[in-house]
């Protein structure tokens, strides 16, 4: 249950405490979250009280209840080994299948390209022209757009007609929820529902537009609290925004976890960026540390990794995108799922940080990683070339232009919507031969132990520019690492892979 107020600041309502100080005595009353730090978060600057004629947004969320019953729940229908798994543990594969290494990366032909494109994605990963959707199933797909960012449905459109031509697709979205802007078009979600779209092509696409923000940043809570309400979902949802962990309180994270748990126990699969700033970097009592997001480090959404082609521009094996984000939570413990995955890693990394810069026993993530650099996309009429990760990353040289929002992060979105649509492609497969959707994927891609991936093994991604790790944060190699997880489709394996049970 949720309680949205809008009030105005005419002293300090931040609390639900306070709000009943207020109604009750007249007087305000300050009392944060118990762990609510009351210093800024790197990033931040505060710029004095707010104006009282500024209208404030309040979400109050009660604390939910027996949550051990709902991991249990979760933990019934999502692993392999489980009696419940979806349709059940006597049709799964017997357990020797389950230890196939992740493949090597075998680039096919060759080609020279000029940009990213839907066909480039469908040549690297396999795909072929009847690699689409069958427009009969009961399959559905969407992405959710924050902080004022909106697609247009006639840029959508003008993408199909320049990139489209090669498989079946559709050119509009089926449905869109919420408020749509009528403002510019944002890239970033444009870049969303083009590839998703065109990745899991001809496949029914909703578009969640979610225009408010929660203290500056997304309101993913409110949208998850949309989604709770809602009997008839798309089966792959897709989210390419995200927010470093310690920005937010840990209540928050734990109340929005809570909503990711009960997604799993129906049945969604639930994407996020990594994010793009590596393995992040902050400073905590004058000691550097890795700074990991959220929500791509709860243990209940499949987290997507990006990477680069080695030549960037021939359609060749994957090195991992160096921006591309990855790491332990601070907030979350290290799922049983993964547990031998990263315990693995742990030991046998030659090239680990030092420990104090991160929490070892945290949960670990990406899970998996797709192609997250220099993307063609049509924003307000225009092809825009090289949207590389960021979206605001644009240039035929491999340069960083910034966003002058310092609280908005950009994420490597192209990896997320692409993954999502080959699910949903796998998804059409197992609705069509009777069997339920993927759901929560993440117990079954650690058991399977990367089939159906390629493994990407070269590369490490940003961190403290310092002398004691100068620059460099995790790499990757052979297996699941924290740069690209398992690594990245190929599609024909993967179909195999997941189609049983």
């Amino acid at each position: 249950m949720t309680i949205q107020l809008l009030l105005k600041p005419a002293c300090c309502p931040y609390s639900l405490l306070g709000l009943l100080a207020l109604i009750l005595s007249g007087k305000c009353s300050y009392s944060p979250e118990p762990d609510q730090r009351r210093t800024l978060p790197p990033g931040w600057v505060s710029l004095g009280r707010a104006d009282p004629e500024e209208e404030l947004s309040l979400t109050f969320a009660l604390k939910q209840q027996n949550l051990e019953r709902l991991l249990e729940l979760v933990q019934a229908v999502s692993d392999p080994s489980s009696p419940r798994y979806v349709g059940g543990l006597h049709r799964f594969p017997p357990t020797s299948s389950l230890r196939q290494r992740p493949e090597p990366q075998v680039a096919g032909t060759i080609g020279l390209h000029l940009g990213v494109t839907p066909s480039v994605i469908r040549e690297r990963y396999n795909l072929t022209a009847q690699d689409v959707g069958s427009g009969t199933s009961n399959n559905s797909q969407a992405c959710a757009q924050f902080l004022e960012q909106y697609f247009h449905s006639s840029d959508l459109a003008e993408f199909m007609r320049l990139f489209g031509g090669k498989f079946v697709h559709q050119a509009s979205v089926a449905r869109v929820v919420g408020q749509q802007g009528r403002g510019r078009a944002g890239i970033e979600a444009s870049l969303d529902v083009q590839y998703l779209m065109s990745a899991g092509a001809n496949i029914s696409t909703w578009v969640y537009s979610n225009p408010g923000r929660h203290e500056g940043q997304e309101p993913f809570l409110q949208w998850l609290l949309l989604l709770s309400n809602e009997s008839a979902l798309p089966h792959v949802h897709t989210v390419s925004y995200g927010d470093d962990e310690d920005s937010l309180s840990r209540a928050y994270l734990q109340r929005v976890n809570t909503e990711f748990m009960k997604a799993a126990a129906r049945g969604l699969t639930l994407l996020f960026a990594s994010g793009d700033s590596g393995a992040g970097c902050r400073s905590v009592s004058g000691r550097h540390q890795f700074r990991p997001s959220f929500p791509a480090s709860s243990p209940y959404v499949t987290t997507v990794g990006g990477t680069s082609f080695q030549n960037p521009f021939l359609i060749t094996n994957e090195i991992v995108d160096y921006i591309s984000g990855g790491g332990f939570s601070n907030v979350f413990p290290r799922p049983s799922y993964q547990e031998e995955a990263v315990a693995q890693f742990l030991s046998s990394s030659p090239h680990l940080p030092p420990s104090s810069y991160f929490n070892a026993s945290g949960r670990a993530y990406p899970d998996v990683a797709a192609l997250s650099d220099g993307y063609w996309v049509v924003s307000n009429s225009v092809p825009i070339p090289w949207v590389s990760g960021t979206s605001v990353r644009i240039s035929l040289t491999p340069v960083s232009l910034e966003t002058s929002d310092p609280f908005k992060h950009h994420f490597p979105k192209a990896s997320t919507p692409v993954f999502g649509g080959l699910l949903s492609l796998i998804n059409e497969h197992r609705i069509l031969s009777g069997r339920p959707p993927l759901g929560f994927l993440n117990p079954r891609l650690y058991q399977q132990r990367g089939a159906g991936l390629f493994d990407v093994t070269h590369g490490c991604h940003e961190s403290c520019l310092n002398e004691e790790v100068e620059g460099q944060g995790f790499c990757s190699g052979a297996g699941w690492d924290p740069v690209t997880g398992w690594g990245t489709p190929n599609f024909p394996a993967l179909l195999k892979t997941l189609l049983n049970p």
